[in-house]
């Protein structure tokens, strides 16, 4: 995709292709929205995933203080739902999103999203299959494969793991960081001896700790007493929980492991997960139950149950279109976040799903550009 502007044949290929889209989200009864360039980044920032954040361009305002340029319109789209307290409404979008690329220099810092989103639906299932749909028929022919996943199913089987709610929401906060989700698997099943010094720290009574805190002399940093302690506490309780189970730890590698047409690896779900899981595997199944009544059958759509874990305020079911060229993005995908609603509602969420388009990626696609 070229770099530096869009002008002749290019803009006239993404123009088109930008009112083809916006006539098939329109028909769908989404109304279109615009939002702000600029987005406050002490409200937003932290809304989003570890990878966007560290890509976000920032730039500060004498007045409105820190702001950055939206990396997509998603979160913006819900914070505008969820502050105005809006019924079940239908989005659609289209305009420049930015983010850093470094070190892959080659690749555009900024560009084009059309998307839709479908915010306080009745029908969960219902409205992922339309969005899945809506999405694929906006990028037509140009669409050689499709992935998809649930990240519902994984936090499905860190529920069912018997360990303390304090490892669960450890394990959670990680499902984004594979590397750091299984090495806190490995330390929970394999806990290693503390060192010493820890060993005798973690002996001592409150008061004695409170001494020890005492007389080390002034703080230094942001943590005070109170929050010390509290870390000790925590340490205390890790240290005396059992070891996670060789039964667990298989159980939720098993899962992270299927892969496969979709109805396969609901099969597969069905016979390595505990009963606990079968809300998650309901949800699962009537989805593709929807997906089958818009002609799109389970045996055609690829399933990872890894796949989604770099998509931060995703926590169900996600997917992605490519196209047979490697080299180039993903066309478009989209997800289930009703946990971010949730967030930008001060704890009163809603069901939310959306996706969206590169119109950019369309037309690299369809030229070979």
């Amino acid at each position: 995709m070229a770099r530096g502007g869009r002008a002749g044949a290019d803009l006239a290929r993404l123009s088109a292709m930008r009112a083809d889209i916006a006539s098939i989200f329109d028909a769908a009864g989404a109304a279109r929205v615009e939002l702000e360039t600029l987005q406050p980044a002490d409200v937003m920032l932290d809304l989003y995933g570890e990878d966007i954040r560290a890509r976000a361009y920032l730039v500060q305002d004498p007045v409105a203080g820190e702001q950055f340029l939206r990396p997509d319109f998603t979160v913006p789209v819900a914070r505008l739902h969820m502050e105005q307290g809006l019924s079940p409404a239908r989005y659609y979008y289209d305009g420049l999103v930015w983010r850093r690329q470094e070190p892959d220099v080659d690749r555009p810092t900024e560009y084009l999203q059309a998307g839709i989103e479908l915010i306080g639906g009745a029908d969960p299932a219902a409205e992922e299959a339309e969005v899945f749909n809506l999405i694929r028929s906006a990028l037509g022919d140009l669409v050689d494969r499709v992935i998809t996943g649930d990240l519902g199913v994984i936090f499905a089987a860190i529920d069912a793991l018997s360990v303390s709610e304090v490892r669960k929401a450890a394990l959670r906060r990680h499902v984004w960081r594979p590397k750091r989700f299984h090495a806190l698997i490995e330390r929970f099943a394999n806990p290693i001896e503390p060192n010493p010094s820890r060993t005798a720290l973690l002996s001592q009574s409150s008061v004695e700790r409170r001494k020890v805190i005492a007389d080390a002399g002034k703080f230094v940093g942001l943590r005070g007493e109170g929050e010390i302690l509290e870390r000790l506490d925590i340490l205390d309780a890790d240290a005396a929980e059992p070891p996670l189970s060789a039964s667990d730890r298989a159980m939720i590698e098993a899962v992270l492991a299927v892969s496969g047409p979709s109805n396969e690896a609901l099969a597969e779900l069905r016979r390595i997960c505990p009963r606990s899981m079968a809300p998650a595997l309901g949800r699962m199944e009537r989805r593709l139950d929807a997906l089958a009544a818009k002609g799109i059958e389970a045996s055609d759509l690829s399933f990872d149950a890894t796949f989604g874990r770099s998509l931060e305020y995703y926590d169900g079911f996600v997917f992605e279109f490519r196209a047979a060229d490697p080299a180039l993005p993903p066309l478009g995908g989209g997800g289930r976040y009703d946990k971010l609603t949730a967030k930008l509602g001060g704890g009163a969420g809603s069901t939310a799903v959306g996706g969206v388009v590169r119109p950019e990626a369309m037309n690299a696609a369809e030229t070979g550009a």
